[in-house]
């Protein structure tokens, strides 16, 4: 995926687009279900979706998708209870692949095998609502033309949609610093943390916006990625709260997608993935907006 950048404790914008408060769309999406990456001491996966579900209720949004790893249930005793818990408030479940593999380093058919693999716990979890929605891992959607429509027409012929996204902060770095921190008991970190993520969410609102009135001439109705960590549980409240204020209304993913914006194809490989503007984008040769990630600061963070 490409390399963004991220002001670390600055919650300014550099791409303000209006200065009065657009109305603006979005699909909030989670990926690798049931739960993923660190958490902190004492902390269950039981409580990461507890907390998660029970602010999706609190803001009254619309039913969430939420792509699962079955292969993840394998490891995780408390895995199903998690499935259930998410199937039974409303929310729904799509296909992420079965064990997260990188297309880019395995062929069409084993990653078609994979996705394949994963139906039998969607089957089982998501019931008679419509699973038919697939998120590719790491947005990598193949390196080669070639793959990347033998992916697609693979999809087409199961009947799967697409989930793109269109609004991504690479949220899930922030996590493991966050159960280092919390583990070591430094709480002024974690505070850090809190404004670096938020920063960054209100940073790539304006980078997404920008490219998107280049690409397309106005907002689309956007799809923002985020995992399911034990930091998204703790930050979600704060997050809705910035998209609120940034000028969004919460919609389904299912009307995000009815957005003409995504039948456009890019028909090209691209190496590395993204959002559904930067592979545009690539295509015709734009450049990503300039941007900082402070990888080394969360690296180092509480170790």
């Amino acid at each position: 995926m490409r390399t963004i950048v991220i002001c670390v404790l600055v919650f300014t914008a550099v791409f303000k687009v209006s200065a009065q408060k657009p109305n603006l769309q979005v699909a909030i999406t989670f990926d690798d279900l049931p739960s993923t990456g660190a958490a902190p001491p004492d902390v269950t996966r039981a409580q990461i979706i507890d907390s998660l579900l029970a602010t999706l209720k609190a803001e009254k949004l619309p039913p969430i998708y939420g792509f699962i790893n079955a292969h993840t249930l394998e490891g995780m005793p408390s895995g199903p209870a998690i499935l259930r818990a998410w199937t039974d408030s409303g929310n729904l479940l799509g296909s992420h692949t079965y064990s997260h593999p990188d297309l880019e380093s395995i062929s069409a058919a084993d990653f078609e095998d994979n996705i394949l693999k994963n139906e039998t716990a969607l089957k089982i979890y998501a019931g008679k609502t419509d699973w038919h929605y697939f998120r590719y891992p790491f947005l990598h959607e193949g390196e080669t033309l070639e793959k990347r429509q033998a992916i697609q027409f693979y999809l087409k012929e199961h009947g799967y949609k697409t989930a793109e996204v269109s609004l991504d902060f690479e949220d899930y770095l922030w996590n493991d610093p966050y159960a280092r921190c919390v583990t070591k008991n430094q709480m002024a970190k974690v505070d850090a943390l809190h404004d670096s993520y938020l920063a960054a969410a209100d940073q790539f609102i304006d980078i997404y916006r920008s490219l998107s009135s280049r690409l397309y001439g106005h907002d689309i109705r956007y799809v923002l990625l985020l995992h399911v960590t034990a930091f998204n549980a703790k930050m979600l409240p704060d997050l809705i709260a910035l998209l609120r204020e940034r000028g969004f209304a919460f919609i389904s993913l299912q009307d995000a997608l009815r957005d003409p914006a995504y039948s456009i194809d890019p028909t090209i490989g691209y190496p590395g993935g993204g959002a559904i503007e930067e592979t545009l984008a690539a295509a015709r040769k734009l450049a990503f907006p300039p941007a900082v990630k402070p990888n080394e600061w969360l690296d180092n963070t509480c170790k």
